[in-house]
């Protein structure tokens, strides 16, 4: 039978007691494991009996906070599957989600539920609504009143196949999709968390990423929940987050590559160590060696910085240690080697296939590439999701089936080497077919990257109206760093000549630069190449 996460909580709420299980930085409210669990207990007892069932999909729509912690274990407890979705994403992707999913009920702050009452439509299968906050009575009572210590709740013992979330993509390749998270993947992440990153009692996270607390008290670690919008990590306030892992003694944190380029840069310039960190992991994006380094100037000296690779539908799968990454690796990928992402996790197997862009029904021995050779990358594994919720066109196009099991494409572009460590080329999306070859787009712009001028690149490709349809002309785009002193234009000259000293980019004949690329919204790193193609062209072929 596989583990409830909530299991796993009260396992280590009855071995925790009264120690602090959750802090929040901003309020500086504190919950202890015993407290957390008794309020998790209440709310559960709350929701059933207003009606919530096993399986009854409910839409959660909590700030970060100690509210949600309890609200997602409650729901858990009672075995009613949760659905999360950026806010961040922009009103009509959101909306957009919401309809999809079609959920029975709603627990959210204020705001929340009068976004529910204006937007009806998407709305339309909610049943019943929670106001999780004082609404002076106009959205419902505030279901906060009813915390207390309550009697254990039973917690619903899943089958393999019962659904415990639905989360959503980013949208940077799409629009976004609903990944279907059934309690064994939550307990196989619980697991290699648990084992490969050896987090558990005694630590202290502060994560980026909101539900990665909930992962920390479920292990009986601490979370302190930073002061910042986890929608706009790039805008994270460093003062504020260096703090808050100073004052509770921080031992881990988990979060995007947005946040410590900010993070890094703010404790370098003022010559602040961070001595309690033990661990850093950054992901959502590739991880600049750059950074890296940055990350470990700030670190002490026997800390460890991992650099976790995967999917929304499959983390984590790879990883590596930043130490590693630096000495061995980094040198080949500025020479457009693409970037080392690791060696598979325990349980997980890698293969790399040759790219397609259609369905895959299986996988059979002539559709895996060569040693070395680039590729598309797919997975298998106990982390690996089965499915998107209500959307079998991307479940056909995105799962490889296998037996009784199936493999995960990625998405994404790149080989094994001869140790078996996974590196990345980018996303299958973002390959750009011209008419003398395939070009990639993470080892083409490594190349571009070594200017110390150029913040950052993206390689994209264009139509002139006349190549046949499926090439590409190639066009490299490149954000300046902010404080560059450069001309724009010495800075593509410079940039051209070094293109065309390296046989990835020689025959790139197009350069722009654009001060400000467009991101995604969860990672704030994540090139949205799609929209800069549709710029590139209308600044190229204007009229075409």
């Amino acid at each position: 039978m596989t583990r409830n996460i909530a299991e796993s909580f009260v396992g280590a709420a009855k071995e925790q007691g009264d120690r602090i299980a959750i802090i929040e930085a901003r309020t500086r409210k504190k919950i202890s494991f015993k407290e957390l669990n008794g309020w998790a207990n209440t709310y559960a007892d709350y929701f059933s009996s207003a009606g919530v069932n096993p399986g009854d999909i409910t839409m959660l729509m909590v700030r970060p906070s100690v509210d949600f912690i309890c609200l997602t274990l409650a729901l858990f407890k009672i075995g009613s599957p949760i659905v999360l979705i950026d806010p961040g994403m922009g009103y009509r992707n959101l909306l957009r989600c919401i309809a999809r999913v079609g959920p029975k009920y709603l627990v959210g702050v204020p705001k929340a539920v009068l976004f529910s009452k204006i937007f009806r439509k998407a709305f339309k299968t909610v049943e019943k609504t929670f106001c999780c906050g004082n609404s002076l009575g106009l959205l419902g009572p505030d279901i906060r009143l009813n915390n207390g210590i309550g009697v254990e709740y039973p917690v619903y013992q899943p089958t393999e196949t019962d659904l415990a979330a639905i989360i959503f993509t980013t949208g940077s390749t799409g629009p976004p999709k609903g990944v279907r998270y059934e309690h064994s993947i939550f307990s196989a992440q619980l697991r290699l968390i648990k084992e490969y990153y050896a987090i558990g009692p005694g630590d202290v996270d502060q994560p980026g990423f909101p539900l990665f607390a909930l992962f920390s008290a479920a292990l009986g670690a601490c979370a302190v929940i930073p002061d910042m919008d986890p929608t706009k990590p790039a805008q994270v306030n460093p003062r504020k987050f260096v703090a808050s892992i100073r004052k509770h003694q921080v031992t881990y944190s988990f979060g995007s590559p947005a946040i410590w380029n900010v993070v890094s840069r703010y404790c370098l310039d003022n010559g602040i160590i961070l001595h309690s960190l033990r661990k850093v992991l950054m992901a959502g994006a590739p991880v600049p060696c750059e950074l890296l380094k940055r990350v470990q100037e700030i670190l002490p000296a026997d800390a460890e910085t991992f650099t976790p690779y995967g999917a929304t539908e499959s983390l984590p799968i790879v990883s590596i240690e930043g130490r590693e990454a630096v000495a061995k690796t980094w040198k080949q990928s500025r020479q457009g080697k693409g970037t080392c992402v690791g060696r598979p996790l325990p349980g997980i197997e890698i293969r790399i296939i040759h790219i397609s862009d259609t369905p895959l029904p299986g996988l059979t021995k002539e559709m895996l590439a060569a040693d070395g050779e680039i590729g598309e990358i797919i997975v298998k594994g106990d982390v690996v999701t089965r499915a998107y919720l209500h959307n079998p066109e991307e479940t056909r196009m995105a799962k490889i089936l296998d037996g009784d099991t199936s493999w995960h494409r990625m998405g994404d572009v790149g080989y094994l080497d001869p140790e078996h460590r996974l590196w990345f080329c980018g996303r299958r999306a973002h390959r750009v077919v011209t008419a003398l070859g395939t070009l990639f787009s993470v080892p083409c712009e490594a190349i571009i990257n070594e200017h110390p001028e150029v913040y950052r690149s993206a390689l994209v490709g264009i139509n002139d109206g006349i190549v046949k349809a499926g090439i590409k002309i190639p066009v490299l785009v490149i954000e300046p760093e902010k404080d560059t002193k450069i001309d724009t234009n010495k800075l593509l000259e410079e940039v051209k000549e070094r293109a065309a000293q390296s046989e990835l980019t020689r025959d790139i004949k197009h350069f722009l630069v654009h001060k400000n690329f467009p991101v995604d919204i969860r990672h704030n790193a994540k090139i949205f190449r799609e929209k800069l193609a549709l710029w590139a062209q209308k600044k190229i072929f204007p009229g075409r």
